[in-house]
C-alpha cells in the first residue's frame, strides 16, 4: 500500500510554483499575475538585493510597468473614483499599461517616449524594468525594449517591489508619466 502511494505521489505534476516557466519566443498575451520565467533572452535578470545595488549607484534608469487600475464602467453618475496609489521604488518612472503583450499605437509611442526620457534617448544606457511577483508585464516590457526598441543594457527585476518593500528598502509614492 505505501509503494504504490510513493508511486502515486512520484507520478504527479510539480506544483506550478515548483516548475520551472519556459521563456516564451512571443509576448505573454494573458494570464498576467502568474509564475515567469527565471531567464530574459539579452537581458540580465536581478534579484531585490542585486536591484538595490543598482537603484544606489545611481547609474540605471527604473522603469515600473504596474498597470494602471481602469475606472469601473457603469458607475452611477456622481461617483466619486479614486485611483488606488501606486509605490514605488524611488526616482522611477511608472510607464502603466506598457507590458502588455500587445501594444495599441498610442500606447507604443508613450512606452518610447516614456523610455527616451528615462534614458535620455541613449538605447546603451543601462535600464531596469520591474512591476510585481509574477507579473508578466515587466516581463513583456524589458523584452519590448531589448527586440522591438534596441536597447542593449537591460535588466528584469521579476520580483518587483513586492520583493522591494520584502527587504524593507525605501518607496515612494509615483504618478504616472504623463503622455507626450
Amino acid at each position: 500500500m505505501i509503494r504504490a502511494l510513493a508511486v502515486i505521489l512520484l507520478t504527479l505534476p510539480a506544483p506550478v510554483s515548483a516548475q520551472t516557466v519556459p521563456e516564451p519566443t512571443d509576448y505573454r498575451q494573458d494570464d498576467y499575475r502568474s509564475p515567469v520565467p527565471e531567464t530574459l533572452r539579452g537581458g540580465t535578470v536581478v534579484d531585490a538585493q542585486t536591484a538595490h545595488e543598482l537603484w544606489q549607484s545611481g547609474t540605471v534608469a527604473f522603469v515600473d510597468v504596474l498597470p494602471r487600475a481602469p475606472k469601473p464602467a457603469g458607475l452611477p453618475e456622481g461617483t466619486i473614483w479614486r485611483d488606488k496609489p501606486r509605490y514605488s521604488i524611488p526616482g522611477a518612472i511608472w510607464l502603466p499599461n506598457v507590458g502588455y503583450g500587445g501594444l495599441a499605437a498610442v500606447t507604443d509611442a508613450y512606452f518610447r517616449a516614456g523610455l527616451a526620457k528615462a534614458t535620455a534617448g541613449q538605447a546603451d544606457a543601462p535600464v531596469l524594468f520591474f512591476c510585481l511577483a509574477d507579473c508578466w508585464m515587466s516581463w513583456n516590457a524589458a523584452k519590448r525594449a531589448i527586440e522591438d526598441y534596441g536597447y542593449t543594457n537591460v535588466y528584469w527585476f521579476p520580483e518587483g517591489t513586492d520583493a522591494w518593500e520584502f527587504l524593507d528598502y525605501p518607496t515612494e509614492k509615483v504618478e504616472p508619466e504623463p503622455e507626450p
